[in-house]
């Protein structure tokens, strides 16, 4: 049970790290919340499993699909949508708007392409959807009899944060990317193509949730609805880890996810042990209250994020208090 927790709670944390990032990317260069963010880990999602089932081969080797799938849709909302709305004078709400009515029609783009699939092949899906152990013989790997995404997500948001540290801090591409995030019409008088920045900031977060689908099939069922349910999370991690910062992002997605999972599954066990099943199994409906939950907290008496906090300070004041009152009464002298 507590192999098994852990386990999920690891993969959870780790896939909502990955789409937190991409949010926070694109929020962090055109400053769009951007609701449609989750219809990109959608769009991989079902990328991942149209190449599995014409190309017959594992889950992992459809990622170059799932992440050109994710990027492109990215990018193509951004050039078709919200350029031109940000050309024209359109504010942050205005913006937040289109992006969410893109989400629906996104979802019922989605939804036609579902049909498509259970018309051809109903008999793996259900519901439009499907299920990662009904499609894929092998679902994934073992190693000691643990599940291979327990490795294998913690691995990649690891080696993608890594990435993007060196793409921002150690090339001329990130360099430029920077600039245009601190400050874009400074960008513009030194030569930096602004647009070109933000299409890839934009490619980028959408391959980022496209891989996150990818990842998903293998543990967890799929529906073209997904989008709805993922949001949620998504926006808290990235409002925890502050809008500001691409690595807060994979620390609120990690914290915010796996606080969600671990927290439905034990509270779960604990109600049906004490009050029975019929009322255990009913947890899981209102599981999106811990993200809620989380951001509420957090926008009330965080509003800026973990990163906004000096957590320096805040250690040596647990440490040692004397010291910190000390220091204290010295700044108010």
């Amino acid at each position: 049970m507590v192999d098994a927790l852990v386990s999920t709670t690891v993969v959870y944390g780790s896939l909502f790290g990955l789409m937190c990032v991409g949010l926070t990317m694109t929020y962090l260069t055109t400053k769009v919340p951007n609701f449609a963010h989750a219809s990109f880990v959608v769009v991989g999602l079902y990328a991942s499993y149209s190449a599995f089932w014409l190309l017959k081969i594992t889950p992992y080797l459809t990622l170059p699909v799932s992440f050109l799938a994710g990027g492109i849709s990215a990018v193509l909302l951004y050039v078709l949508l919200l350029r031109p709305l940000r050309n024209r004078g359109a504010t942050i709400v205005h913006l937040m708007i289109a992006s969410f009515a893109a989400d629906i029609i996104i979802t019922a783009l989605i939804q036609i392409f579902a049909d498509f699939l259970n018309s051809n092949f109903g008999s793996k899906l259900f519901a439009k959807g499907f299920n990662p152990y009904q499609i894929f013989t092998i679902p994934d790997f073992q190693i000691a009899g643990i599940h291979g995404l327990t490795f294998t997500a913690p691995v990649a948001l690891v080696s993608i944060t890594l990435s993007l540290y060196f793409l921002l801090t150690r090339t001329r591409l990130g360099v430029a990317m920077r600039a245009a995030i601190e400050n874009p019409d400074l960008a513009k008088v030194v030569g930096i193509d602004i647009e070109r920045v933000y299409l890839l900031s934009w490619f980028l977060a959408g391959s980022l949730a496209g891989i996150s689908g990818t990842f998903w099939v293998l543990y967890y069922g799929a529906n073209p609805n997904l989008s709805t349910a993922l949001i949620v999370t998504i926006f808290s991690g990235s409002v925890l880890g502050g809008l500001g910062s691409i690595y807060g992002a994979v620390v609120g997605g990690l914290i915010v996810g796996g606080a969600e999972n671990a927290g439905t599954t034990l509270l779960q066990g604990f109600l049906t042990s004490h009050f029975g099943s019929s009322i255990g199994q009913n947890v899981s409906y209102f599981q999106k209250g811990i993200p809620f939950g989380i951001m509420i907290l957090v926008l009330l008496f965080m509003p800026h994020g973990i990163v906004s906090v000096d957590w320096r300070r805040k250690f040596r004041r647990i440490v040692s208090p004397s010291r910190g009152s000390e220091a204290s009464g010295e700044v108010r002298a």
